[in-house]
């Protein structure tokens, strides 16, 4: 249904407002990726409430981390959408009308513990989903990527045996990123499962395939991100850009430059980066406090 409804909604920026082609896809593309958090949530989006719609604003604004830019652009997508479901009588009352892009403020990015990062590299995948969840986990964590980088990735973006990936990030624009050994370790095992698992069919070039054979869909990643996390009993809930934030601050932790986090990243202003500093200063006050002569 959420692609008819996409396509419906398409079809009426085209031939009855007649916009640009480039505004088409903006706003189709805004309005498609709450259609998927629409379906990751089992909400239906013709009969969302405004509890939901500031939910999906909690989302982009304190999860996904968006510029305030950012963040009113595709809210207005989404408005311009409803309105178009109340023109067309599909729906009688508009679940964005409250909906405001206030300024955000300042909020530091939350990550998983060494300890429950062990716990989760750790873990005894018993089936082949498992263990591309696993190995998921392992490169996201290895190289920082954003979920739409780790489902791009084809195998020809992986060279193991040199150790990096070739992430293709936001206007994709490209970037090689260093993965360690065991990194590499992993997902040649993964491999290694992955043509056992589809012996003798044809299947996509992507890096981390579906049941079907073809590109693993970003539902699909936070699904089973969720329910691996459950089983290894991390009470933080797991989502993709959660390991994008452990990756830089761990990096940080360990001594790691900015620009050089910037780059690995794909930030293009070093201000992005410049957060992750701010998830130090309680282990640089709980050093102050264990080291300095008058603590």
């Amino acid at each position: 249904m959420d692609s008819y409804l996409l396509d419906d909604f398409k079809s009426h920026m085209s031939f009855e407002r007649q916009l640009s082609n480039a505004t088409i896809e903006a706003y189709g593309s805004d309005v498609d990726s709450f259609l998927q958090y629409c379906e990751a949530a089992e909400q239906n989006p013709l009969t969302a409430t405004a509890e939901f719609m500031e939910q999906y604003h909690t989302q982009l604004r304190e999860i996904e981390q968006l510029a305030p830019a950012s963040i009113f652009r595709k809210l207005e997508a989404v408005k311009c959408f409803y309105r178009f479901l109340i023109t067309e009588g599909r729906i009688n009352e508009d679940p964005t009308r409250f909906v405001k892009s206030a300024k955000r403020t300042l909020k530091m990015p939350q990550q998983l513990s060494r300890e429950e990062m062990n716990r989760l590299l750790s873990f005894p995948a018993k089936t082949f989903e498992e263990l591309r969840t696993v190995t998921i986990i392992d490169l996201l964590y290895a190289a920082g990527l954003r979920v739409s980088e780790l489902i791009g990735l084809r195998l020809e973006n992986v060279n193991l045996k040199e150790g990096w990936v070739l992430a293709f990030g936001k206007g994709s624009k490209q970037r090689f990123v260093p993965i360690h050994h065991e990194a590499c370790a992993r997902i040649q095992t993964y491999l290694e499962a992955r043509e056992k698992h589809f012996f003798g069919r044809e299947v996509s070039s992507e890096l981390f395939l579906n049941n079907r054979g073809t590109k693993l869909s970003r539902i699909t990643v936070w699904k089973d991100l969720a329910a691996l996390g459950r089983k290894a009993n991390i009470s933080t809930p797991l989502h993709p850009h959660l390991f994008r934030h452990t990756f830089a601050s761990h990096l940080l932790q360990g001594g790691a430059d900015l620009r050089s986090l910037q780059e690995m990243l794909g930030h293009a202003d070093l201000s992005t980066t410049q957060i992750y500093t701010h998830l130090d200063v309680r282990d640089l006050k709980t050093k102050h406090k264990k080291y300095h002569p008058h603590s």
